[in-house]
């Protein structure tokens, strides 16, 4: 077999083999085939695409090319999430608890977050003492005391995964809707849960622009992970605006609490709950999906999802010792709205921007993350304003840059017309 033959067979947009795609990634990972070749088949399939068949035997040699974690010693069903990332995404720690509080195994490694969207991991580490660290014994062990533990992802899952997304980045093939699945579930499947539920966030704060672009994404997603034998659903959901009121980590934290308290963002509580209801009932805690909402909002306003949540950031050495004090800044800076209206639009990328700037994210992988900086929107798309209303408040500990207000600025729309309020879930694909 030549690696020349297979890309000019994807040139001419021919259907390779599950052998042909395991000799590419055998022979990438181990540094067999250059660089130049595998960009050339990069290149190939960007523009020509790969079937749901192709995508499947990608993942799959993907997955196979490192460790896979075996998660049998868990009793029960595995339950696991992932987003494709978004302005103010805490989804994860409100949806863990929840879901573990209602009897879910939920066994999750996650990433950090770089550009304008936040990283699970970074709002966990905002929490004094937070370990993400945790040897693949005591996260076993952990899930089946508590049931749910979130632990970074090793450097030997997928390795094939990072070099190819590291080559996909310097030679414009990131925006693949296949290779970006055949990652994403590559990593997924490799953690060994039996239950994925995938949230796709589309809108200006998001990766994917477009509804067919995300509807496209998850049913490719959704066809990998039932050709290997897992139940896959996908949330195609909204991200016009920041999900929530606050960006940035331990605003973020606070407002996880205050949503597993039971007065949270209706948004971000609508879409935990809809996520909790899918998977209680693949794990067959509930009959069906109404049951599986009730339940989600009976452990809401019953204390009993925030019990969970202080349990396992106590597992796992994290501790809030004095909630009112958890957010310590410099200054609160008013930022107001310049005339009268309503709210049209709230520019996610613009929030997440901005928030990244005053120093609540990371431009680049070596950046330090302030912990208590960041926004929280007053004011939601719908609302009404009056002119110098408060649209938002910045939580600084440095000054307040020009280009920061520039990004604020051009964040919110304010119209003359009143405006409807679209669904947080656009579509649920299963």
């Amino acid at each position: 077999m030549r690696m020349v033959d297979i890309i000019e067979k994807k040139r001419e947009a021919i259907e390779l083999t599950e052998k042909e795609i395991e000799f590419v990634i055998q022979g990438y990972t181990k540094g067999d085939i250059p660089d130049y070749q595998v960009s050339a088949l990069l290149m190939a399939i960007y523009f020509n695409g790969m079937t749901n068949d192709e995508a499947s035997h990608l993942t799959k040699a993907m997955l196979h090319s490192g460790d896979i974690i075996d998660l049998s010693q868990i009793k029960g069903v595995k339950v696991d999430k992932h987003s494709t990332g978004g302005v103010g995404d805490k989804t994860t720690l409100v949806l863990g608890p929840l879901v573990a509080s209602m009897g879910c195994k939920l066994a999750k490694l996650s990433g950090r977050g770089l550009g304008h969207t936040g990283g699970t991991l970074d709002k966990l580490e905002s929490i004094d003492g937070f370990n993400i660290s945790l040897s693949e014994e005591d996260f076993i062990k952990q899930v089946n005391d508590i049931n749910i533990a979130v632990a970074g992802q090793t450097k030997k899952l997928v390795p094939a995964d990072k070099l190819l997304y590291a080559l996909r980045d310097v030679t414009a093939t990131v925006p693949s809707i296949p290779l970006i699945a055949s990652s994403i579930m590559s990593k997924k499947l490799a953690s060994g849960a039996d239950v994925i539920c995938l949230d796709v966030k589309i809108g200006d704060g998001a990766f994917m622009k477009t509804i067919e672009d995300a509807r496209k994404l998850s049913e490719i997603m959704v066809s990998i992970g039932e050709s290997l034998g897992k139940k896959v659903s996908a949330f195609i959901t909204s991200m016009d605006q920041p999900l929530g009121y606050a960006v940035g980590n331990r605003l973020e934290v606070k407002e996880v609490i205050d949503t597993l308290e039971g007065h949270g963002p209706k948004d971000l509580e609508e879409l935990c709950v809809e996520i909790a209801a899918y998977m209680a009932m693949y794990a067959g805690l509930v009959s069906d999906i109404e049951a599986g909402k009730n339940l989600a909002y009976d452990h809401l306003n019953n204390g009993l999802a925030l019990k969970k949540f202080y349990e396992f950031i106590e597992a796992q050495g994290g501790h809030i010792d004095d909630l009112d004090h958890f957010i310590q800044v410099q200054e609160i800076y008013e930022f107001k709205a310049d005339k009268a209206g309503y709210i049209k639009n709230i520019k996610a990328l613009n929030i997440g921007l901005a928030s990244m700037k005053i120093g609540g994210g990371r431009e680049t992988k070596e950046d330090n993350i302030d912990p208590s900086v960041g926004i929280v929107l007053e004011k939601k798309i719908g609302d009404f304003v009056h002119k110098n209303d408060v649209l938002a408040k910045v939580y600084l500990n440095s000054k307040l840059g020009d280009n920061v207000l520039d990004d604020l600025k051009q964040a919110f729309i304010i119209s003359e017309d009143k405006q409807e309020i679209s669904p947080v879930i656009k579509e649920i694909i299963q």
